[in-house]
């Protein structure tokens, strides 16, 4: 595996990861209603259900998990699910300027990492990309090395990808100063939200 192979896979790579989708606007949302942690915790799930995937792919099984489609299937509807509920939560919520709000509290950023890796696993699009992906890239043997090698372009991307929305987000969430304002971007994020969950039941 050459280095302009890799990165090909790397620019094909972030193609994927950063375009439009709901999992992109649920980190945008949740920086702005909940802070970076919150952002940050959701991209860290949907990472760690990426790299599940690659290493299913590694070792030829993705095929069986795409074949595993009541398991993809419940996966997906309860992470969607998830996001309507935390979005119809968002909508309701008393307003809180971010200064005045508490900690995120662990167990509550864990409940958002889960969700990143459910919606990712049940992803139907996963395993597809990495069953075309892989062979153009490694050819027909995927060793330990360049599954590492891999796993390390994807962290690499991610981390870009990820970084930028919550960055962005970030600033945005700094313009909430008044109970007021905070509402509005709540109802905002919010419905972003709700979006992102149908979203992913409409996903095939």
């Amino acid at each position: 595996m050459d280095f302009s192979t890799l990165l090909a896979f790397a620019a094909a790579f972030f193609v994927f990861a950063a375009s439009p989708g709901p999992d992109n606007m649920t980190i945008v949302a949740r920086t702005i209603s909940h802070g970076a942690a919150s952002g940050i915790a959701y991209g860290a799930g949907t990472v760690a259900g990426i790299l599940i995937f690659l290493t299913l792919a590694a070792f030829g099984l993705s095929v069986i998990a795409a074949e595993m489609s009541v398991v993809m299937t419940i996966l997906r509807y309860a992470g969607a699910a998830y996001l309507v509920w935390m979005g119809v939560k968002l909508w309701t919520a008393t307003p809180v300027v971010p200064e005045l709000q508490p900690v995120a509290e662990r167990r509550g950023l864990l409940k958002i990492f889960a969700t990143g890796i459910a919606l990712n696993l049940g992803n139907p699009k996963m395993p597809l990309f990495y069953v075309a992906l892989l062979p153009n890239v490694v050819g027909a043997s995927l060793t330990p090395g360049h599954l590492l090698v891999l796993m390390a372009v994807i962290l690499v991307v991610e981390a870009v990808v990820i970084g930028g929305h919550v960055i962005l987000a970030g600033r945005a969430r700094k313009l909430l100063r008044t109970p007021a304002v905070v509402r509005r971007m709540n109802c905002a994020a919010g419905g972003v939200m709700v979006g992102a969950g149908v979203a992913v039941v409409a996903a095939r």
